[in-house]
Formats: structure tokens, C-alpha cells, sequence
């Protein structure tokens, strides 16, 4: 890719933006005001803004390999925590997509390095789920289905932090596990239980 290009479209961008709205930088440069939170996947085919049909100002987004939430990651754990507290977002999404790579990378029997101990975490998912998983014979299906389950699991992890707790008590936030199909461009809301979820995990993760 020539990056000149880039600097090139950047300017298009600003002429396209600035003939809808004369004020459009400027407000921007005001603030944030984001309803939303969305935990996404890094692969380039997952724009999170434009699959949702959002601009800049509208939403608050942290991406990983493979929609990850992970209690000791900081940085996605400072990213819930400001959005949730700070920024008073009403509703997070965790977004996984199908033809996950690094849902993929985590069945393979092969020494990743670095990333060990990261798709470690979608190998527990399949543990937890390994006799729905091991039921299905067709590959590509059991790995659709272990991209679900991997939101799911993600959002009950989100559930368990006293961000998400405190903000549900009070404000009534809510969480929501979604899956892009890359090959049709539609979101698919997976209509997690938010309070069935809260109301099975409170016994042992109720922080507040």
C-alpha cells in the first residue's frame, strides 16, 4: 500500500465530512459522548464504526485477537472501566466474527510462542464446551460454533467484573454478545441472557 494514499484519502475524508457538516471537527473536539462499547476482533475485515452503520464520536472501541476479555489484561480491563465509569456508556458489546483466526490458531496442535498463552483462554472455552463442540463432525461448523461460544464466554467475563455489576445496578447497563458473518456483512445478535448470567455467576462473583 503507498502510504502517500493514505494522506491523500485523509484529505478526501475531511472535504467529504466538512461538506455535510461545516461544524463537524469542531464538534468533535468538544468531546465524547459514546452510548456504546464494542469489544472487537483486530482482523482488518472487522470495522467495528462502519458494520454498524456509526461515525466517529458514537462509540468507544478496543480490539484483540479474537474478542478476548481477560480479567488480568489491563488494557482491556482500563478500557471497560473508563467506558463504564467515566464515559457512563449504556450498553457493551463483545463482537466476534466467523472465520476467526485466532479462534482457529487456538485448535491447532502447533507451538505459537507469544501467543500460547493467549488462545490459551479460547482452548478453555472449547473445555467448557467440548461435548456440544466434539457432537458437531463438521469442522467448519464446530469452529462457527466455538466463535460463538467464545463471545458468550467473553461476555459472562464481562459480567463479572464490579464495573459492569455497579453500572447494571444502577443505570441498568447492559451486556450483548454479537457474531459478524464476513461472508454475508450481517451482525448477528446472539441475545445473551444478561440477567440469567448475573443471577448464575452472583453466588461466587458478586463485587457489588
Amino acid at each position: 500500500m503507498d502510504l502517500n494514499k493514505v494522506f491523500a484519502n485523509n484529505k478526501n475524508w475531511i472535504k467529504e465530512r466538512l461538506a455535510t457538516d461545516p461544524n463537524f471537527f469542531e464538534s468533535l473536539g468538544k468531546g465524547q459522548k459514546p452510548e456504546l462499547l464494542f469489544i472487537g476482533c483486530s482482523d482488518s475485515r472487522v470495522a467495528a464504526e462502519e458494520l454498524m452503520g456509526l461515525g466517529p464520536g458514537e462509540v468507544f472501541v478496543h480490539r484483540n485477537i479474537a474478542n478476548m476479555v481477560i480479567s488480568i489484561d489491563l488494557n482491556v480491563m482500563s478500557v471497560v472501566n473508563y467506558a463504564v465509569n467515566q464515559l457512563q456508556v449504556k450498553d457493551v458489546i463483545v463482537c466476534g466474527h466467523y472465520a476467526c483466526g485466532g479462534v482457529k490458531a487456538a485448535m491447532q496442535s502447533a507451538d505459537l510462542g507469544i501467543l500460547n498463552p493467549w488462545l490459551r483462554n479460547i482452548r478453555d472455552v472449547y473445555r467448557i464446551h467440548r461435548s456440544e463442540l466434539n457432537a458437531i463432525s463438521d469442522e467448519e461448523k464446530r469452529y462457527d460454533r466455538l466463535v460463538e461460544l467464545n463471545v458468550q464466554e467473553q461476555c459472562v467475563n464481562l459480567i463479572k467484573t464490579a464495573a459492569v455489576q455497579k453500572a447494571n445496578r444502577d443505570r441498568g447497563l447492559k451486556v450483548h454478545g454479537w457474531v459478524f458473518d464476513v461472508k454475508t456483512g450481517k451482525l448477528i445478535d446472539l441475545k445473551i441472557d444478561f440477567d440469567k448470567y448475573l443471577s448464575k455467576i452472583m453466588e461466587i462473583y458478586h463485587l457489588e
